[in-house]
Order: C-alpha cells, then structure tokens, then sequence
C-alpha cells in the first residue's frame, strides 16, 4: 500500500478530548499506553490522586518524588488512605477514564499497555475497531508493527511492571519488525533523563539489545514526558520518544 500515514500517541494520561481527533488524517493510530492520569506533576489539581486528597496533597507527593524521598512519598500516601478502600476507590476512577478514553479511539487502533494501565480492564473497554497488542505483531500498510507494553520495577511501583526477564521475553517472542512499538525507551542514558522530574526512568536493555540485532527502521516509544533527547539513531534504527500527549494533544506522524 503506497501513501500510508500512521499516528503515535503516548502518555495519555486523561486527554480524551485531543485523543477523539488524534487519528484525523491517517489510516491508523497507534497508542503506546499510559492511558490513567494519576498525578499530573505539571498541574497538580488534575489525576485520580487530587480528585481524592486534593491539590495540595498532591504538591507533597510530587515534591517527595522530585527529591527521590520515595518511602516518604509512601509513607504520606498510606496515610491519607487510612480508612479508606484503595482498591475499590482507584478501580472506579480508572474506569471511569478508561471509559471516556477507550470511546475516544478512532478506527482502527493499535493499543498497548503503559506502566501506569491495568491490562485486566481492558478488554471491557476495547472496542471492536481497537486491537489490543502485547508481546505480538501486526501487519499496517505493508509493514510489521510489534508491540511490547508495560514497564520495568521502579520506585514508583506503578501497576503495571513486569519482571526484567518477561519483558525480554516478550521482546524476543517478536522476532524481527519494521516498526518497534513499546512504552519504555531502550537502555539509553539521554533517552531515559526527564528534565522537569530530574531523575532516570527506567530503560530496556532487551530493547536495545533487540534494536541492535535486529535493526527495525523504527523503534518508537513514550513514558519519559520531556526527554533530554527525543530522538537517536542506533544503526540503522530511528529511535523516537513521540511525546508526551497528554501535555502536547498532538500525535507523531509516520508515513511511507
């Protein structure tokens, strides 16, 4: 198929509004995850987390995590939550968001799982026109996209981290693709640096060593919200962090 033109998104994070028009003008969208708004570190009355405890709750939070004070950061959350159902409570507003969210997908979507997702809930809300992928391929215009969702253990204990070894796995169990589609970045220094939260996220090296061995044309990826570097050549391979939608409301452009 000549003249295809796909849309990435990443980081979601609650913007249904920009995520309704994100597919205008291609033949598909492709989403990288983190669909849940949690705690927005940029504007702290936005998430899951003010909703319930409120703003200045949250400035605490961000300002324990911004100085890697992350048991102090548990330790001011367990309490907040003293008496009340967390489970319960977090499981309703994620569903809530997943159901505005999931209804904002354009036909077709390609969707995989972000750190902060709950894969579980998923399939109730996929639509028919979203497909689901995870650790498998699929063919868009001519090419093959291979996904891989979730993240790495950190100190955030996000919901959706997996062993290091499941996730090499599932990169493994991909084989060779044109287009590497994750929510991590591979293992590399100035991909992995966020410059407003100052700190590391957490990297693949699976993903590199697979970028390395099996040279896609592209590997495409989200989770780091302002990257010290957004994009990087490795061999043959165009690596690109497509953004941060949730801030941006625009999604990256690929064509062929």
């Amino acid at each position: 198929m000549a003249g295809t033109r796909v849309h990435v998104v990443s980081d979601v994070h609650g913007n249904a509004k920009d995520l309704a028009r994100a597919g205008e003008g291609a033949d598909a969208l492709v989403c990288l995850g983190d669909l849940v708004l949690f705690l927005d570190y940029r504007d702290h009355a936005r998430g899951i987390f003010p909703d319930l405890f409120g703003a200045e709750a949250a400035t605490r939070v961000v300002e324990l995590r911004t100085a890697r004070r992350f048991e102090e950061a548990r330790a001011f959350q367990r309490a907040l939550w003293g008496g009340i159902d967390r489970e319960r409570a977090l499981e309703e507003a994620v569903r809530r968001q997943y159901a505005e969210l999931f209804a904002a997908f354009p036909t077709p979507t390609y969707a995989t799982y972000g750190n902060v997702d709950v894969p579980r809930l998923w399939p109730e809300y996929a639509r028919p026109g979203t497909t689901v992928l995870d650790g498998t391929h699929t063919e868009i215009g001519g090419r093959v996209f291979g996904f891989v969702g979730g993240g790495l253990p950190s100190p955030m204990r996000t919901p959706y981290e997996i062993p290091e070894e499941e996730y090499a796995a599932k990169i493994e169990a991909l084989g060779e693709v044109d287009v590497l589609c994750t929510h991590i970045p591979p293992q590399v220094p100035e991909l992995l640096y966020d410059t407003v939260a100052r700190r590391f996220e957490r990297g693949s090296s699976a993903l590199l060593d697979a970028i390395h061995r099996t040279r896609p044309r592209y590997a495409l990826f989200g989770h780091v919200h302002q990257p010290l570097a957004r994009r990087m050549r490795i061999g043959a391979t165009e690596c690109v962090n497509v953004g941060h939608f949730a801030s941006t409301g625009k999604p990256w452009a690929l064509t062929w």
